[in-house]
């Protein structure tokens, strides 16, 4: 008898189970089910189909050749036996194998035998619980259906939206909306940072600043209270703990929750809160049972805890594994392994993108490591050739083993942020990288790529001076702070930039900054009170890092701005 692989879920993780275990295993049985209308979509793709970026909704549906992916698709060009769409898994019988299901449409039942078993549910939104949830107009943005609904109320026009949330989604969509619609777009938050498990408060303020140019209004630390509907039972309005905002239309994108409860009541193990439990071949308590995406508790690599990480790129690639293994595993090593992730993301902005992987210095802290954040400035391409951008990249590392833990970035050039990020991702995954290995790490060199001591590698190095005590840096925020307090705290402020600038400084700020170029820094000295606390900064901090040694070869000692003005630039920082 051929093998039975019953499939739960369609997206992204099933239809690669599916499509792989078919080309290794040609005379498996497979069904494949999904309770939505829509399957094998780009769910990531949203916010670009409603910015209009993405023109047709179908183009989310569609394979690099321009064909449709529904359901005859997998039957007739992928071979898969069954595929039956608005049709929900209701029961898990495990002693003898079979899936209770339920056609949405005709409420009919039916159980579907299964030799294995793969769970790819993903995850729900999560809602909050406030007055007014039921208006119209409020929507979550979980599948095509949400995407169709938000993209045709655009069309037919509307002025405000209101986006409860601030991660990947909600930023991403706001972005389209103000920029391809001009909707005026407010976000509304709880945490006091942007992406506050993922990036630094320097980083935080840069994603701030950016997604303000877009004219994008952020509301942070207030809870929702209500939702106000007008005469028509549609929205109209959000009230805070300390707003009342128009709103034409809500979108919900609180973050998610994995789908887990046909797991939970069928006796599978689960995370209480990142998702189903697998093993390294993403088997579940039940080895007849595989599950993936969205659902599953990732191991980290890097802190060895749970996490759940909603990625499309993810889910494919477990997809993948999970196909070689019902299909009875490689041809050549047999059942393939998924060992966990290190977390690695990238988001477009207005006029930037962010980029990560790893930890951020809170959570490598609250995994036990002795982490610091150490951030710098520098171009992404060789000085003099014309096109390039100033890059800013963070690198967290464990100061007692120099170890790293993460490294985080912001860049006008997506594509150049996202070549360092991924660089430094697959060195996380396959070891444990130190700063020796950042600064020698071997990258590809050209003028219209990089600079001769690549960014990638300037970031170790300054790192390796912070660690060793060759420099002290402090943050943004922290000179930020020193300055605000500059007529009690005995601190004055040297400029080592080149031209006019500085000076310019200097006569606004009498006494407290001083202009002390590089250049003609011995010189410049004369004028200092060295008596006091000095705190020094340039355009991206390398000038001042040579300032401060000058001083220290006097025994003064002194602290330099990390990103020098080029970071406080990108956080809408002006003095």
């Amino acid at each position: 008898m051929h093998k039975k692989i019953l499939i739960i879920g369609a997206v992204a993780l099933g239809t690669k189970v599916a499509t792989r275990c078919k080309r290794l295993n040609p005379n498996t049985e497979i069904t494949m089910i999904d309770q939505g209308s829509f399957i094998s979509y780009g769910g990531c793709g949203m916010p670009y189909y409603l910015s209009s970026e993405v023109e047709h909704i179908d183009e989310l549906q569609k394979t690099s050749a321009n064909v449709l992916r529904n359901p005859q698709f997998f039957t007739e060009v992928k071979e898969i036996d069954h595929v039956k769409i608005r049709t929900k898994a209701l029961e898990i019988n495990r002693q003898e194998k079979y899936v209770v299901v339920e056609n949405l449409d005709t409420k009919q039942q039916e159980k579907i035998y299964y030799d294995e078993l793969v769970l790819g549910m993903g995850s729900t939104p999560i809602l909050p619980k406030v007055k007014g949830l039921e208006l119209k107009n409020i929507t979550t943005i979980a599948g095509l259906e949400d995407a169709q609904a938000i993209r045709q109320h655009c069309e037919k026009g509307m002025n405000d939206i209101v986006i409860i949330g601030a991660g990947f989604s909600a930023i991403e969509i706001a972005v389209g909306l103000s920029d391809m619609w001009g909707i005026n777009c407010t976000l509304i938050k709880r945490s006091p940072r942007m992406l506050p498990s993922l990036v630094s408060p320097t980083i935080s303020d840069m994603i701030k600043n950016d997604l303000s140019q877009a004219n994008i209004n952020i509301i942070s630390e207030e809870e929702i209270l209500e939702f106000v509907g007008n005469e028509n039972g549609a929205v109209c309005e959000v009230v805070t703990s300390n707003h009342r905002i128009k709103a034409d239309h809500v979108i919900l994108a609180m973050g998610i929750r994995p789908n887990m409860e046909l797991a939970e009541k069928a006796g599978l193990a689960c995370h209480a809160k990142y998702g189903v439990l697998v093993n390294e071949y993403l088997q579940t308590s039940d080895p007849n049972i595989y599950a993936g995406g969205d659902l599953i508790a990732l191991k980290n690599l890097i802190s060895n805890q749970e996490m759940n990480l909603p990625m499309g790129s993810m889910a494919n690639r477990q997809g993948r594994i999970i196909g070689t293994n019902v299909a009875g595993g490689n041809p050549v090593i047999g059942m393939e392994t998924f060992p966990g992730a290190v977390g690695t993301w990238i988001m477009k902005l207005n006029n930037g993108t962010v980029s990560g992987t790893g930890l951020n210095e809170d959570l490598a802290k609250k995994a036990g490591f002795d982490a610091i954040s150490i951030s710098m400035e520098q171009l992404d391409r060789a000085h003099f050739y014309p096109e390039k951008s100033m890059m800013s990249l963070e690198v967290v590392v464990d100061k007692k083993t120099r170890r790293i833990l993460g490294m985080q970035g912001y860049c006008e050039d997506g594509t150049a942020l996202k070549a360092r990020i991924d660089a430094m991702a697959v060195m996380l995954q396959i070891g444990k990288p130190t700063l020796h290995d950042l600064s020698n790490a071997e990258v590809s060199y050209s003028p219209p790529f990089a600079s001769a001591m690549d960014v990638f590698n300037a970031c170790g190095n300054v790192a390796d001076n912070i660690v060793t005590g060759l420099a002290k840096f402090i943050t943004p925020q922290e000179f930020d702070e020193l300055f605000a307090q500059k007529e009690t705290n005995n601190y004055v402020f040297l400029d080592a930039r080149p031209g006019l600038d500085p000076k310019k400084l200097e006569e606004k700020y009498p006494n407290y900054f001083y202009a002390t170029s590089l250049e003609t820094f011995e010189k410049d000295l004369e004028k200092v009170p060295l008596n006091k606390n000095i705190a020094i900064i340039c355009n991206s901090g390398t000038r001042a890092y040579e300032c401060q040694l000058k001083l220290k070869a006097k025994g003064i000692q002194s602290v330099n701005s990390a990103g020098g003005m080029q970071a406080m630039k990108k956080r809408g920082k002006e003095y």
